[in-house]
């Protein structure tokens, strides 16, 4: 049966055996604990960078929630926390942290900085983070014969999300490189297939249900305007960069196309598309209906209006000073969101309206395939 709903065009045919589960067997609501393994950059790291280089990201980073320094470039929760949060998971550890990690619900391989290609800098590209997960799943085969290791099942690989969140440091380092705008759309195939052989290579170690996270309006962020912007001719209806934010949206474009692609291929997975650029666009275009003021600046930094971002003097720094109620802010240091604006991310994530084809996260992660 299972082979017959493949057949049917993945995107009508999972929303179908959602609403008609009796119909088609080899999906099921028994299976109620969601497993997700993360891969990406800082949006979803929850201190792996810290760890792997023995680093230490003091405050105000943490100050609410944690009320402490966990590792995140945040003043408290990332997108992927409030997301965990709802699916009644605990929050994933980093795969990278050495103590008090817990696996149960699955792994966090995300690291700060990482793009598609190994970088001499951050070597956790995604193809590392994608080896890094077949290391993890062998050790976990290896240890679960003696009765310990991660309490993750067989069963359990196959049913859990593989969530992806990664390009951003791709397109932002080509523009960094003074490439025009066609000179970076060049790059982007090789971006893209990089992201197209490391879904691939999940796959083959058994992933089939993936969720791929495209990149929001880099235009927007307060230490790309700070530091990019010439004049105001340069800037767009919302006073964001007008080319970081094409050349976002030519990778996304990219990206749609390449899950189309891969949803055709791997007629034994569903690969669903996220359009996290419209969710965070938002954000910007409309500050006040989400309580936001001053969308453009910066929380944590230094150098007041319009976008309080000074290069080596940014948040951390003693130089730096965090704003009174970071709740308002869109930005926490010019680069990262503030946990308020990732509050907004995950409930707009969660309410399945961004996704391609349209399905809410719970009901994806209980689905059971096999």
């Amino acid at each position: 049966m299972r082979d017959q709903c493949a057949k049917v065009h993945l995107q009508f045919a999972f929303k179908l055996c959602l609403s008609l589960s009796a119909l088609c067997p080899a999906l099921s609501l028994a299976h109620s604990k969601c497993v997700l393994f993360n891969f990406g950059d800082s949006n979803t790291d929850p201190g792996a960078l810290m760890a792997a280089l023995g680093l230490y990201l003091g405050p105000p980073s943490g100050q609410q929630f944690f009320h402490r320094p966990t590792g995140r470039f945040c003043n408290g929760r990332l997108y992927i926390d409030f997301i965990c949060q709802n699916l009644k998971m605990d929050l994933l550890s980093a795969y990278l942290e050495s103590s008090g990690s817990d696996f149960t619900y699955g792994v966090n391989f995300a690291v700060s900085g990482a793009s598609t290609e190994v970088s001499l800098y951050i070597p956790f590209s995604l193809s590392t983070q994608a080896g890094q997960f077949g290391h993890f799943q062998n050790r976990t085969r290896e240890l679960r014969r003696r009765g310990t290791g991660a309490k993750i099942s067989e069963k359990e690989f196959n049913n859990a999300v593989y969530s992806v969140d990664i390009g951003q440091n791709d397109v932002n380092l080509a523009l960094v490189a003074n490439s025009s705008y066609q000179q970076v759309v060049d790059k982007l195939p090789i971006i893209l297939e990089r992201i197209e052989n490391s879904t691939k290579a999940l796959h083959k170690l058994g992933a089939r249900k993936f969720w791929i996270y495209n990149t929001g309006p880099l235009g927007c962020l307060p230490q790309t305007l700070a530091l990019r912007k010439k004049n105001d001719s340069e800037l767009d209806e919302l006073g964001c960069l007008a080319l970081y934010n094409n050349a976002a949206k030519a990778f996304n474009e990219g990206l749609s196309k390449l899950c189309d692609n891969m949803r055709l291929e791997l007629k034994d997975a569903i690969v669903v598309y996220v359009d996290m650029y419209a969710i965070k666009y938002d954000l910007f275009a409309n500050p006040a209906k989400y309580g936001f003021k001053n969308p453009l600046m910066a929380c944590c930094g230094n150098g007041g209006p319009p976008y309080n971002y000074v290069d080596k003097k940014t948040c951390g720094e003693p130089t730096a000073n965090a704003c009174i109620d970071p709740s308002q802010y869109v930005s926490w240091d010019g680069v990262h969101y503030t946990e308020a604006a990732n509050a907004v991310i995950a409930s707009k994530i969660m309410s399945g309206e961004y996704s391609k084809p349209y399905l809410k996260l719970e009901s994806f992660c209980k689905e059971v395939l096999f």
